[in-house]
């Protein structure tokens, strides 16, 4: 008898060994689903009152893995703390962009699944709005001398603007970056508008802020994994399958339920 049900085992866990093998999951992964750490940010990523996440950075990496057969659990955290998070290694990934320093820590696929537009908003009754209007690029930001209003974490920021020498104010969190603007902390922010105006509206400073209509470089937004993390060797495969859903026209339909397409 003892024989006989050492055998079966050894034949169940040869079985459980092949579907592993075939799907390319180390016994780890299969039993741990992917940590990822988000910042509450509408409409990339939330959780509903009823507990459910939603948003369509939510909804395109998550159906990206499903097809790969890789669980995730997401927990919400402040965006610098998920940044720590993630670099320490206990969180596995994080969706941003791949910055020169989160490269140390991180690895990452070839294409974006976004790239966020982004437009310069400034106060209504700046003194210089009419050449902030004209403005071009970067540089003419550095060249007109203008104090930019970020976030804490912003790599984004630090990579393109702070890095060419602007001056920059940084808030701990971002829904209060449109207060700062308001009050005349800095001159101008960068950011993407179908986010920014529903912070905007929710500050009560609609009234004092305008969109310039200047667009400066896009944000290509990646899913960052640590390097040490056993799902790190799948982003190729996560790559394909995110051009496979770009080519079905799944990523735009995701997308077009929470903003407007051009």
């Amino acid at each position: 008898m003892g024989s006989t049900i050492g055998r079966v085992g050894r034949r169940l866990a040869g079985v459980v060994l092949a579907v592993l093998l075939l799907t390319g999951l180390t016994p780890a992964q299969a039993s741990e689903p992917l940590r990822v750490a988000y910042p509450d940010f509408w409409p990339f990523f939330t959780r509903t009152g009823e507990g459910y996440m939603t948003g369509f950075f939510f909804e395109i990496v998550n159906e990206a893995l499903c097809r790969m057969g890789i669980g995730a659990k997401w927990r919400k955290y402040p965006w610098s703390r998920c940044q720590a998070l993630v670099q320490l290694g206990e969180a596995d990934a994080m969706i941003t962009v791949p910055t020169a320093g989160r490269r140390v820590y991180t690895v990452t696929h070839s294409d974006p699944f976004y790239v966020k537009q982004l437009r310069v908003f400034t106060t209504v009754d700046h003194p210089r709005l009419a050449e902030i209007r004209r403005m071009h690029s970067i540089d003419d930001i550095f060249r007109l001398g203008l104090v930019v209003v970020t976030y804490h974490g912003n790599g984004w920021s630090d990579e393109h603007i702070r890095s060419r020498g602007i001056k920059t104010y940084e808030s701990p969190q971002l829904k209060n970056v449109w207060l700062m603007l308001a009050n005349h902390r800095g001159d101008i922010v960068i950011e993407w508008p179908m986010a920014a105006w529903p912070q905007i509206k929710a500050g009560g400073v609609t009234s004092r802020i305008v969109e310039t209509g200047v667009s400066l470089e896009g944000m290509p937004f990646h899913l960052l994994i640590n390097r040490n993390s056993p799902y790190a060797d799948r982003l190729p495969e996560f790559n394909q399958i995110i051009n496979q859903m770009r080519a079905e026209g799944r990523l735009d339909a995701i997308i077009a339920k929470y903003v407007d397409i051009p």
